[in-house]
């Protein structure tokens, strides 16, 4: 086996691990973390509507996703706290 083909099956190995773990939570929690994450982005991306007129925008990524995935809109709420703060 060649090693360049060892990173590709890791990360294959470790995306159906994720999968198997999501499929195994309730579905009532899964509900929950999709309708948080699709109302917080709803609020970022708002919020970069309106901040794009003051030189404001939170960047959507991996970080803020997870946040506002777990946190729905409190999340969106800290993520512009801490953009403003730092």
């Amino acid at each position: 086996m060649d090693y360049t083909m060892i990173v590709p099956i890791l990360i294959g190995v470790g995306a159906l691990f994720i999968v198997l773990k999501l499929l195994a939570l309730p579905m009532k929690l899964i509900i929950k973390l999709v309708i948080n994450g699709l109302v917080g982005g709803v609020v970022i991306y708002v919020i970069n509507l309106i901040g794009l007129n003051f030189g404001f925008f939170i960047d959507l990524n991996w970080i803020t996703a997870l946040i506002v995935g777990i946190l729905g809109v409190p999340g969106v709420v800290i993520v512009a706290i801490l953009h403003f703060l730092l």
